[in-house]
């Protein structure tokens, strides 16, 4: 009982501290996204009985995307294990069925792997990252910034306080010699909806959004435009030690211990649905209105904006210390009180 209770008052502090981070595409999913759906599952009598079951959950919007092929071939009992998918719309959903063993492996926002291994006494891994950052500088109505630098004296409009678009902006400004706050005023709003809304109107001349709000943008006000790139900015202040990521996998260890062969050929089908998602981009939008993900319209345009990776191994562990480093100096919470240990980071 006392376990329930604090798993349901963590999933609310994460609720709460992840609001913003671009990866539950509010407005964009089809209708009835505000409740977990099952949105594909392998046919059970018709799989072959050596397939491992493989539960899996997923968030709608932008982490999402790089599973849509695999989903698709799960579905049709064509990927390597029997994999069965059920697509949420907020990352305490995802805290919940990880927490409780109700699916193996999820597809969540990077500081969330970290807090989870936290809160879990190391209980998950993070197997992979799937998304870089998804966050852009926009303009408007002719306003010009063509460098960070640019960005001194004026004002920014934002949202995701207190969540990872905070700190990564906090961090690239300060990595520029800008302090928030001093050279910068930054004007945050509660939503990425709201925000998206002032700048169509012509309310906020300069706006960090994630996607798939940016495609929004674009789409509506034909004066706006992407004025930076924060996945590249971060590249520019950090050098080769870490990346921005908002997306990744992360797995219960006692799955992976168990389950090593198949969940290691899952990450290679997964591998390969992420790299189908870059060059199919069409088809890619497609399965992600089918499955109830995103708007296929908005996919088409949003996708090539969304940073879609796969890293795992020593090129994961290689970049993500660092990333979680900052997070950690800027919030401890947001990534659960503390760094994560060596043994966060699966190898196949």
């Amino acid at each position: 009982m006392k376990l329930s209770k604090r798993i349901a008052a963590f999933a609310l502090a994460v609720s709460l501290l992840l609001t913003g981070a671009g990866c539950s595409a509010n407005g964009t999913a089809s209708s009835g996204s505000a409740s977990s759906s099952e949105a594909a599952s392998s046919a059970g009598s018709s799989m072959s009985a050596a397939k491992t079951v493989i539960r899996i959950a997923g968030l709608k919007g932008p982490t999402g995307l790089s599973m849509v092929k695999l989903m698709s071939d799960s579905k049709a009992g064509a990927a390597s294990g029997d994999d069965r998918f059920t697509l949420v719309s907020s990352p305490d959903e995802i805290v919940a069925k990880i927490s409780s063993g109700e699916v193996d492996v999820a597809a969540a926002p990077t500081n969330l792997a970290a807090t989870l291994y936290n809160k879990t006494n190391g209980g998950v891994r993070l197997a992979a990252v799937t998304t870089l950052g998804v966050l852009y500088v926009l303009t408007e109505g002719g306003e010009t910034v063509g460098k960070i630098s640019d960005l001194k004296g004026k004002t920014v409009y934002a949202s995701g306080q207190g969540a990872t678009p905070e700190y990564a902006l906090n961090y690239i400004l300060r990595q520029n010699g800008l302090e928030p706050g001093k050279d910068v005023q930054v004007e945050y709003k509660s939503e990425h909806a709201e925000l998206a809304s002032l700048m169509i109107a012509g309310k906020a001349k300069i706006a960090v959004l994630p996607e798939p709000f940016v495609t929004q943008v674009l789409a509506k006000d034909s004066s706006a435009k992407i004025a930076l790139d924060l996945t590249q900015e971060w590249k520019k202040a950090a050098g080769d030690k870490s990346v921005l990521t908002m997306g990744c996998l992360i797995v219960r260890k006692k799955f992976a211990e168990e389950n090593k062969a198949a969940f290691d050929a899952f990450l290679d089908d997964y591998k390969a649905s992420a790299e189908y998602a870059n060059s199919n981009v069409e088809q890619a939008a497609k399965l992600s209105q089918d499955f109830g993900i995103m708007d296929s319209s908005v996919a088409k345009k949003a996708i090539p904006n969304c940073a879609i990776v796969y890293l795992d191994g020593a090129e994961m562990k290689e970049k993500i210390p660092d990333f979680l480093k900052v997070l950690y100096q800027e919030n401890p919470k947001s990534v659960g009180g503390k760094l994560p240990a060596d043994d966060f980071y699966y190898q196949k």
